[in-house]
């Protein structure tokens, strides 16, 4: 059984990865971010709530532009004309006479209606469906190298928001089915790098005892996003006023928050602009009521390992300073992030499998589509408060392991129970508490990967795992459809335990710095082994 260790032991072995500098006359002291947050600017005050607030908002954004197809290609009720060739018995309109019946809502009520999309024209709703992640995942990988190159975090979710209204406003114009499914493509690529650089953006300002929650919380705006959606679209019946009520928060996010967003100081401080950073940490310090004193700079990872410099050879390092940059080729070179990244892609693939199956294979409740999405974006909050809770009091990788195999155990279970009388309720139940331990999950795996990476290529990095997530949402759907009732739970239930195997193998990362690079990350691995 593995020893324990206080909290002070732990302090002292991790006192080599604080950087701590000492002082000496008047000459500036490097720290790094982190460090520079503990003690000075604080780790989650007034500045950083605000900023976390404003950049979280934007995942209300992703839910609208994800979750709109769930209204806008919905096969909406219909009623007869007449009695000859139409029974109000039948299931669905396959088998009625063309002319004996019509749509409730009208053919503008939703795409499934204006084109057709029903019978044997079916498949192509999930076609949509699987484009649309799949330009999700592309979009994941375009937009994480960009905005740890030169767009930077802020300057990425701008561009993302700004796509995602112009996509978003072009799709309500539709002349035709193929012309919708390109632009869903489109939409998909552009919202594929909404939820990583608000993650991002939202939790490098934060200090590392409070990152985690913070990063756990952001997942309430999304189910918050889903809940609004469901009244927008109540209110919006038509799909094509709905794409268009759906994208202009886009539009109102670019003109009244971003203007109010700070970039990222971590990803100032790789690229060399160092002034930069410091100005928004003296900012971060001021509004949080701290004082940042004048001798203290901030400096890269292996930077603060060194000596301190005398004040003239730090103005030369500033005008001379060079940006460091990073990519997917450098974590796939380094044996540590290879490994990491590795798992990380694996399990969110895994992840997603669950998540998204278990969405569509859950029995459904009997109230009408609303209230349905409504109550299933608030079911899922319960799991975000206990996971965020949990934590930071055990951890991870433990809390990774838990919930995953909760939610595995749950569908092996749900593989057991009969399909007929009461035994369907207990399969429901079992599916609802696997989408509840999936959710869990699926929120700590963005804290998780974001903590495993350094600064200069968290967000490749971020993407990476993020393009396997959509693959795995693209899969769920013929998972549901191909294997029938009984399997896909099997399939589920598969996934979680194997996750859950896999996360044995991620280190901890509680309360452990955000490195700036790879050779800080590096040395700080090999001095913890030492």
């Amino acid at each position: 059984m593995p020893q324990t260790t206080s909290f002070h032991e732990d302090q002292d072995l991790a006192s080599p990865l604080l950087r701590a500098v000492k002082t000496r006359g008047g000459e500036p002291q490097k720290l790094c971010i982190d460090d520079m947050l503990q003690r000075h600017c604080g780790e989650f005050g007034v500045w950083q709530l605000r900023h976390f607030v404003l950049t979280s908002l934007a995942w209300a954004l992703e839910a609208f532009h994800t979750m709109v197809m769930i209204f806008a290609d919905q096969e909406p009720a219909w009623t007869c004309v007449s009695s000859r060739g139409c029974s109000v018995t039948s299931t669905n309109v396959c088998g009625l006479d063309p002319g004996s019946w019509e749509w409730s809502g009208g053919p503008g009520s939703s795409t499934a209606a204006e084109w057709g999309l029903v019978c044997e024209n079916k498949y192509k709703v999930g076609l949509v469906q699987a484009l649309f992640f799949g330009g999700c995942m592309i979009g994941a990988g375009v937009f994480g190298h960009l905005s740890d190159s030169f767009l930077g975090r802020k300057g990425s979710l701008t561009v993302v928001c700004i796509l995602n209204a112009v996509f978003g406003c072009l799709t309500a114009l539709s002349p035709g089915f193929w012309a919708y499914a390109l632009l869903r493509l489109l939409t998909g690529f552009s919202t594929g790098g909404v939820g990583l650089c608000a993650f991002v953006l939202a939790t490098e300002p934060v200090g590392p005892t409070k990152r985690g929650v913070a990063g756990m919380s952001t997942f309430y705006f999304f189910s918050t996003g889903m809940a609004l959606l469901s009244g927008i679209a109540y209110i919006f019946p038509s799909w094509r006023s709905l794409y268009i009520a759906s994208s202009l928060p886009s539009v109102l996010f670019v003109i009244l928050v971003i203007p109010f967003l700070s970039e990222s100081p971590r990803w100032y401080l790789v690229r060399g602009k160092i002034n930069e950073a410091m100005e928004v940490m003296r900012v971060i310090a001021k509004s949080n009521g701290k004082h940042l004193p004048d001798g203290v700079v901030l400096g890269l990872d292996e930077e603060t390992n060194e000596n301190s410099t005398d004040t003239e050879s730090y103005k030369e390092e500033l005008s001379t300073k060079q940006a460091i940059s990073g990519s997917l080729i450098d974590v796939i070179r380094s044996p540590i992030t290879r490994f990491r990244l590795f798992l990380a892609v694996v399990i969110n693939f895994l992840c997603s499998v669950v998540y998204y199956g278990l969405s569509l294979n859950v029995v459904n409740l009997e109230t009408n589509l609303y209230l349905s999405v409504l109550l299933n974006a608030v079911a899922e909050m319960p799991a975000y408060t206990l996971t965020a809770v949990l934590l930071d009091r055990f951890g991870r990788k433990p809390l990774a392991i838990g919930t995953l195999w909760f939610s595995g155990f749950f569908c092996l279970l749900g593989t057991l129970v009969k399909s007929n009388g009461i035994w369907k309720v207990v399969r429901m139940v079992c599916g609802v508490l696997g989408i509840f331990g999936m959710a869990g999950t699926y929120n700590l795996l963005f804290i998780y990967t974001t903590e495993l990476f350094p600064t200069v290529v968290r967000n490749a990095a971020l993407g990476c795992a993020t393009q396997a997530a959509q693959m795995g949402a693209i899969l769920a759907p013929f998972v549901v459809v191909v294997l029938g009732k009984v399997l896909p739970f099997a399939v589920f239930g598969a996934c979680g335990i194997s996750g859950g195997i896999l996360a044995f193998y991620l280190p901890e990362t509680l309360n452990q710095p955000l490195y700036d690079t790879m050779t800080g990350m590096e040395d700080a691995e090999k001095a913890l082994k030492e």
